[in-house]
């Protein structure tokens, strides 16, 4: 991926993305084929792909008269990108804040913390 800044993507375009991170390149009409019923009209679907193309996300191969579309940006670049925006603007940019707002509403017991606590450490000590 290249240094430049990407464009925002609405949640339809994360959608369609999800399907090149999980399947790799891909045709609109793959796209629609995966679809849940009722299946968009592939011209709809072809505009959101042109759309991240040109937003950076997308790239493409010609295969006659067809494009085969290909992510640009890997998906572990999206989810970090995107939870960095989420704990900045919900948490003050506090990661302890999101955390313990996790703890708090009861979607992660403290066993579950202390299990990860553990993960993280023993993920540290293998990386010396």
């Amino acid at each position: 991926m290249s240094s430049k800044v990407l464009k925002s993507i609405s949640p339809k375009e994360e959608e369609i993305m999800t399907y090149f991170w999980q399947n790799g390149p891909l045709f609109v009409k793959d796209i629609v084929d995966m679809m849940d019923d009722p299946k968009p009209h592939i011209n709809t679907v072809s505009t959101f792909v042109r759309s991240l193309e040109s937003k950076g996300w997308l790239g493409h191969e010609q295969f006659g008269i067809s494009y085969k579309y290909f992510a640009l940006v890997p998906m572990e670049n999206y989810r970090e990108k995107s939870l960095k925006g989420f704990v900045d603007r919900f948490f003050g940019k506090s990661y302890l804040g999101f955390v313990s707002s996790l703890v708090k509403d009861e979607k992660i017991s403290t066993e579950e913390l202390k299990q990860l606590i553990e993960k993280v450490e023993s993920q540290k000590s293998n990386q010396k």
